[in-house]
């Protein structure tokens, strides 16, 4: 996603198209014209985040978040006393919050065609007869399960907020409205000094441990999202179909062909040209 984040220490950043080249201000043939007006009611306008850098989430507004993902407990396979302490654990671990959070379960639809895929290879390397009609009728259940029920699988979050102005006045902020909001026209530019963000960065690291210490003394497993992780789940809910089909892979191993220019000039052919 493309950042438009800008720090007041440091030097602009030169325009960038949509092709993703980048485009000097003032040069060519559209220099001296003035610059084409942006479209305010374009889908990029209406997102509530600015950029993803350094483990967090910066907003429009010039907040902060930090996601940790958790794993989920079986509570109603506990015994009466482990579901005191369980609720007792989460009491304590609410009363010593001294921040918002916000609690997010989110649903997705998972994709059992990888699964058949894999179950048919396996059944084509079977020589056992008996084990290929075993395997005809498990994958023709798993199928036709698959388009009769929606199987879904649950993830859960805790979004840890950080607001520079403070967290009272970002709830005052709050109480104007969700639509109120979302139809205004942002800056075009978010504009965070270098004191503030480093101090922003001290203090989501803080209470993201406090919050994973607390998530730990109720016996959930809590690990804080990295930056490529954060920009994986943004895309996923976006782009929740599209997502399926064509995740994000890993740029880390991308490699390129190095390509160097050779000695002389080109070879050409008969008719005249380069060969």
């Amino acid at each position: 996603m493309p950042p438009n984040n800008q720090f007041q220490n440091q030097a602009p950043i030169p325009a960038v198209a949509a092709g993703g080249s980048s485009v000097a201000q003032g040069s060519g043939s559209n220099a001296g014209q003035p610059p084409r007006p942006k479209n305010p009611n374009s889908t990029q306008s209406s997102l509530q985040l600015s950029e993803i850098r350094d483990n967090m989430v910066i907003m429009a507004d010039g907040s902060f978040r930090a996601v940790v993902a958790c794993k989920s407990i079986n509570f109603d396979l506990m015994s009466s006393r482990e579901r005191e302490g369980v609720e007792y654990s989460y009491q304590n671990f609410l009363n010593a919050l001294n921040h918002p959070i916000q609690i997010l379960v989110r649903s997705q639809r998972i994709d059992i065609g990888p699964y058949i895929d894999r179950l048919v290879k396996i059944r084509q390397n079977q020589d056992n007869m008996l084990l290929n009609v075993l395997m005809d009728d498990y994958i023709n259940f798993i199928d036709v399960l698959s388009q009769e029920a929606n199987i879904m699988d649950k993830s859960f979050f805790i979004v840890i907020p950080y607001y520079p102005q403070g967290d009272l006045n970002s709830l005052v902020g709050q109480s104007k409205g969700f639509f109120s909001k979302l139809f205004t026209k942002p800056d075009a530019v978010t504009k965070i000094d270098t004191v503030t963000y480093e101090k922003a960065k001290t203090e989501v690291k803080n209470r993201v441990d406090g919050v994973m210490a607390g998530l730990f003394q109720i016996g959930i497993q809590s690990i804080q999202l990295d930056t490529k992780a954060l920009g994986e789940l943004y895309y996923n809910f976006y782009n929740p179909d599209t997502a399926v089909r064509e995740p994000l892979g890993d740029f880390t191993d991308v490699t390129a062909t190095y390509v160097k220019k050779g000695q002389g000039e080109a070879p050409t052919n008969q008719f005249g040209g380069m060969s």
